[in-house]
């Protein structure tokens, strides 16, 4: 296999610059949904090659809004930002830096995403349609509730939604605002509560056109019921045998579905999440588990010539991340990938950085099971070759992929 793949590796690569991401995009051609992943969520190329590709997705393909794996409120006071729909804070780095506080805050809140808020922000100076920027991640449960009340709150007219809120979020009340306590108390956790969180969802959908759409509230309100809905779902799982990883992928799934309801049928979208997240988990080693993901829904759901999946990886370098969850943030060095692992054949074909893009024709010639890295924000190299490589048929997972061979770590303000 090593050698068959590395001489497909050196006849099918590009070298990555401006030229072969203009070819990506041409190849891209009419797919609605396109998906750039990220090999970990802590190194800086990852961050501006992704930003560089959906600038020009932006401009040269018309997608009109980018989806991230960050929480709905945090994200909604970027896209207000680069919308013009708030003036009160003037830069974009003091906007990340109040909107993204819950840890990692270093996914969103440094110096490679405050350079492409700018953009957008410049960029939809005078546009009729504004590029959009949301956060369709499940982990802000309360301060999405804390958005539906005070919403349904300050608008009176809208009282049969404002009861329906209070009873439903009066079950989250004896947890102190705590996921952890909440999802150990709700293993035992009320039906009833949970009908009344579906149906509040139901009924705000149900009455959308009763909202205004001035800066996006009916969007705003729908969006933090579905959190809240899902978020429920989510933390009650984690304390059971039942897959919280399905349920939190399902919701982005569904919070993409609302925004392109929201914005047309015809809408394109830029999805930014992390490798695990947008590469098929059909062709990895997860659908062993019956795990789900993004990328596999999304697939199904709308065909695959009207998506396009690509991934990240490097060979060696430096990454931000922690020992343990919750801990500060470190520089941590990444040791060169093993030989028969995806990322060290990739370096062995050529130590440059390079572009593949997967086709009907070439894509078998990557397609032979092998280990494809994965960082996450917990992690130590010590232990990498026992969980940090996820067994995949690369040319089936994505449809393109982009290799940096000594990547640096992301900069976090």
């Amino acid at each position: 296999m090593t050698k068959n793949l590395i001489q497909a590796i050196s006849e099918h690569s590009l070298p990555l610059d401006d030229t072969s991401l203009n070819k990506m995009v041409e190849v891209i051609g009419d797919a609605k949904i396109v998906m750039i992943g990220e090999a970990s969520h802590g190194t800086s190329e990852f961050y501006t090659v992704r930003a560089e590709l959906s600038k020009k997705l932006i401009e040269q393909k018309g997608f009109q809004l980018i989806a991230v794996e960050g929480d709905w409120p945090s994200a909604q006071a970027v896209n207000r930002y680069v919308k013009g729909y708030s003036e009160e804070i003037t830069n974009a780095k003091e906007v990340l830096k109040k909107a993204f506080h819950r840890w990692p805050t270093w996914m969103w809140a440094n110096e490679e995403v405050a350079a492409f808020t700018e953009w957008l922000k410049e960029i939809n100076t005078g546009r009729e349609q504004k590029v959009g920027f949301y956060g369709i991640d499940m982990y802000s449960l309360f301060e999405s509730i804390d958005e539906v009340l005070n919403f349904l709150s300050d608008h009176p007219e809208h009282k049969v939604d404002l009861e329906h809120a209070k009873r439903a979020f009066s079950c989250f009340e004896p947890y102190n605002r705590s996921h952890e306590h909440y999802a150990i108390s709700a293993v035992q956790f009320s039906d009833a509560c949970i009908r009344e969180v579906t149906g509040l969802l139901s009924s705000l959908r149900n009455h959308k056109d009763k909202y205004s759409s001035q800066q996006e509230e009916d969007l705003n309100v729908v969006m933090n019921a579905l959190v809240a809905k899902n978020a429920e779902s989510y933390y009650r799982e984690m304390m059971s045998d039942e897959k919280s990883w399905n349920t939190r992928d399902y919701h982005m799934v569904e919070a993409i579905h609302e925004l392109r309801k929201y914005y047309g049928e015809e809408t394109k979208i830029i999805v930014w999440e992390h490798n695990t997240h947008i590469g098929d988990a059909s062709e990895t080693s997860m659908k062993d588990e019956q795990l789900i993901n993004v990328g596999q829904v999304i697939r199904e759901q709308y065909g695959k010539e009207n998506t396009y999946a690509i991934g990240f990886g490097t060979y060696e370098g430096t990454v931000i991340a922690a020992d343990r969850w919750g801990d500060p943030f470190e520089i941590i060095k990444v040791p060169p990938a093993n030989i028969d692992k995806w990322e060290g054949q990739l370096h062995a074909a050529s130590p440059e950085d390079k572009v593949l893009l997967f086709t009907d024709e070439n894509r078998q010639l990557f397609n032979d099971w092998i280990g494809h890295r994965a960082i996450g924000v917990v992690y130590d190299p010590a232990y990498e070759a026992y969980g940090n490589y996820v067994p995949s048929r690369v040319g089936s997972r994505y449809d393109a992929f982009i290799f940096i061979d000594k990547t640096s770590a992301l900069r976090p303000f």
